[in-house]
């Protein structure tokens, strides 16, 4: 990264989430910081942990219990039903698009802080925050040109012949090893490395058993982006802030980012423009009118008090992303596990956020290093260990206190 815009084309930041609920703010991640809440709220949601951790000794001398059978039993068992009612399952279908019962579990490790009741009660006794937990509590974001910057650095530092775009792929032969572009220009391989989407690679390849397989396990849910362009500065609840989650229905976004506080350059005069960016879900369990998209934006941000008046607002602007969240659902494993060897079968590996459709290594830089890694692989024969290894890289290193990447 620092190759690609020098030292000092970074920003760096110390990452402030929050949870905006019941009126107020409460510091990411929320189970840690329920002290925050009313007192009600905050009753309900320690009695629920003091339940689960009251079972656990019951349970210590029993068999051990079976896995959970999707994200909700996880759920419901891990943070009790204050938590589970009043954040965790209202905002992990906000931000899925699909129900949390149809989701799996195996994804969650280092995704989804578990809590220690001993840790929660000490918070609740001093009123002191936990914020450090997580795989990105330290960032760095670009001085101009947003994360597109990155790639397009990268990018320059490649052969130019070596690039082409706006060639669509319309078939590939397996047998003959052969891409086929919508111009009918045609390519041989040895080793196609792809990230296209999982689901659309199984058509392109005109597999009747791959197809079969994605459409069985293959969920995602798409993204609407608004940025809402302001005049002045933010107000001292939000100035800080990095990004916030929204579980209530008093707004349609699940997220929303403070994008002028990433960069001064992100708006053309920090003197006179702030902005901030939301995000949508969007899938067939819930659907989204993209026509009202932006102005339900607006009144969810009025409604909990993330602007103070329209008159703020200088502009919105709205991308609607298709696949924005490759979804972890009941049967992606069994659908990935059937789909990724026999595409290897052929030499032809899928990589990348939708390519391998693991969402626990779906980001940026796991992204990246599933491109090393089966590049290392080929050449050398070194293991992929991103890809297969979730937990492992995503563990906290045991000498340098960060995550493995």
């Amino acid at each position: 990264m620092i190759e690609a815009l020098g030292e000092d084309g970074w920003l760096h930041h110390e990452r402030e989430s929050w949870v905006r609920i019941c009126g107020t703010w409460v510091p990411y991640p929320f189970q840690y910081n329920i002290h925050r809440l009313p007192a009600e709220e905050r009753t309900r949601c320690f009695e629920g942990l003091q339940k689960l951790g009251a079972a656990r000794s019951d349970e210590q001398s029993s068999p051990h219990s079976p896995p959970f059978k999707n994200f909700e039993q996880l759920i419901r068992a891990s943070f009790g039903e204050g938590i589970s009612e009043i954040f965790m399952l209202p905002y992990n279908e906000k931000v899925w698009a699909y129900p949390p019962a149809e989701l799996a579990t195996g994804w969650t490790e280092d995704r989804v802080a578990m809590p220690d009741l001993a840790r929660v009660a000490e918070a609740m006794r001093t009123n002191e925050d936990h914020i450090s937990w997580g795989p990105n509590n330290q960032f760095r974001f670009p001085k101009t040109g947003g994360t597109g910057a990155v790639r397009s650095a990268v990018a320059e530092r490649l052969p130019a012949e070596k690039i082409q775009y706006g060639r669509r792929v319309t078939a590939i032969d397996p047998q003959t090893r052969t891409v086929t572009a919508e111009d009918g220009t045609q390519a041989t391989y040895e080793s196609l490395i792809t990230s296209i989407p999982l689901d659309v690679l199984c058509t392109l390849v005109g597999s009747g058993e791959l197809n079969e397989a994605a459409a069985r396990g293959l969920r995602y849910s798409s993204v609407n982006l608004i940025g809402v362009g302001l005049l002045g500065k933010p107000g001292p609840d939000v100035d800080k802030k990095c990004w916030m989650y929204f579980p209530e229905a008093n707004a349609p976004f699940y997220r929303v980012t403070v994008f002028s506080h990433y960069s001064p350059n992100n708006v053309p005069d920090i003197g006179k423009y702030w902005s901030l960016m939301a995000e949508v879900s969007e899938s067939p369990h819930k659907p989204v009118d993209e026509a009202r998209v932006a102005e339900d934006t607006v009144e969810g941000m009025l409604a909990t008090g993330l602007i103070e008046n329209r008159e703020q607002v200088n502009h919105t602007y709205t991308l609607r992303i298709e696949r924005g969240y490759p979804t972890p659902s009941l049967r992606r494993d069994e659908a990935i596990e059937f789909i990724l060897p026999r595409l290897e079968e052929f030499d032809i590996y899928s990589r990348g956020r939708f390519g391998a459709w693991k969402y626990e290594v779906s980001n940026q830089d796991h992204s990246m290093m599933q491109g090393v890694e089966v590049v290392n692989r080929l050449v050398h024969g070194s293991p992929e260990l991103t890809l297969w290894f979730p937990n492992i890289v995503n563990r906290m290193h045991p000498i340098y206190g960060k995550a493995w990447l």
